[in-house]
């Protein structure tokens, strides 16, 4: 299926400094005056180029699609300081973006998309900026709403979420210290995309549990997922900055409590995700299994959701089954809904 290259000529690669950091994204523009607005938010590890194989659909039922590289990726600045990677905080840069780019409107409302850590960051940038987000699908990701009491990620993995247990490695020094040249950085990622369904004769790379055997990375064949020139890609971008700002996301959640604090303040209302909602569960998923999303749906006044039968890389190796269901929904609830009540 149609998909974008590293490069593509059919999307810009951009850049704006937005409070005071610079961020790369790409814009990709319908053949004609677009429809609508779409945000796409990547996840761990990856960059705006995991959205390669739902911008060609996008862009052909007439939207203008925003894809950023993400705070501490690719070529957008990576700071030190941990507050510029609080989900508040990013929420106020990614509505800045998109105010910058839709100069048409003085109050734009987009459509908005996310996997991964770029879902679980949807979720929140729908709770900051409301007013901004009309509708939103999140793939593979729950919603977890804010939470009344703190409680760290090491007894969050001991008490309920083992599964989470990688989370403790990507904490730790051990990802940054140790995924540091071009081939550390090939092999990691060939290891994580391709880690996630070893053989039976295969000794699993990647456990939700436990993280990524570093001492094995040099062990494992190309992942299927990615091309060639895709990983190449991958790799460069990687090595720009390091693995650092990418793993700063694991690190702020303390710091997104204290903020969330505002929320729960104001009330049940403000932990509600007001828009219509999209979720897409992917069926094999090691970390974020689909029992996790039960009764999310009572979070939402319009919800959807999905099951496609494949591992977290869902935008991936499940491209046509997702790009199905983004089409329906985005026609039916958005695209094509002046049009049915006219009619």
């Amino acid at each position: 299926m149609d998909k974008l290259r590293p490069n593509d000529p059919r999307v810009s690669s951009l850049t704006v400094s937005i409070r005071g950091k610079t961020y790369h994204y790409l814009l990709a523009n319908p053949s004609s005056a677009p429809r609508d607005t779409i945000l796409l938010l990547h996840g761990f590890p990856d960059i705006s180029l995991g959205w390669r194989y739902q911008v060609p659909l996008l862009q052909s039922i007439g939207l203008r699609v925003i894809i950023p590289d993400l705070l501490g990726y690719g070529r957008t600045d990576a700071p030190a300081d941990l507050s510029a990677y609080t989900l508040r905080s990013m929420s106020d840069d990614m509505a800045a973006l998109v105010r910058h780019v839709c100069t048409e409107s003085q109050n734009p409302q987009i459509l908005l998309g996310g996997h991964d850590w770029g879902a679980a960051f949807g979720f929140r940038l729908a709770l900051w900026h409301s007013e901004l987000i009309k509708g939103y699908f999140s793939v593979c990701v729950p919603y977890q709403p804010p939470a009344d009491d703190y409680i760290d990620i090491e007894a969050l993995v001991r008490t309920r979420l083992p599964n989470f247990g990688y989370q403790l490695q990507l904490i730790s020094p051990a990802i940054v210290d140790g995924v540091k040249t071009e081939q550390q950085i090939r092999d990691f990622l060939n290891a994580l995309y391709g880690g996630l369904a070893p053989s039976d004769k295969e000794t699993p790379i990647f456990t939700a549990d436990r993280g990524i055997r570093l001492d094995l990375l040099g062990n494992r064949k190309k992942t299927i997922l990615m091309s060639e020139e895709e990983i190449d890609f991958y790799v460069h971008e990687f090595a720009s900055k390091g693995m650092r700002g990418p793993t700063n996301w694991y690190r702020t959640r303390k710091l997104n409590y204290e903020e969330e604090r505002e929320l729960i303040k104001k009330g049940p209302g403000a932990c509600r995700v007001q828009c219509p909602v999209l979720f897409i569960a992917a069926k094999k998923d090691m970390a974020l299994p689909p029992a996790m999303s039960a009764g999310m749906e009572r979070y939402f006044d319009n919800f959807r959701r999905e099951l496609v039968d494949c591992s977290h890389w869902a935008l991936w190796e499940a491209a046509p089954e997702v790009n199905e269901i983004l089409k329906e929904w985005i026609e039916g609830q958005f695209l094509n809904k002046g049009l049915r009540a006219s009619l």
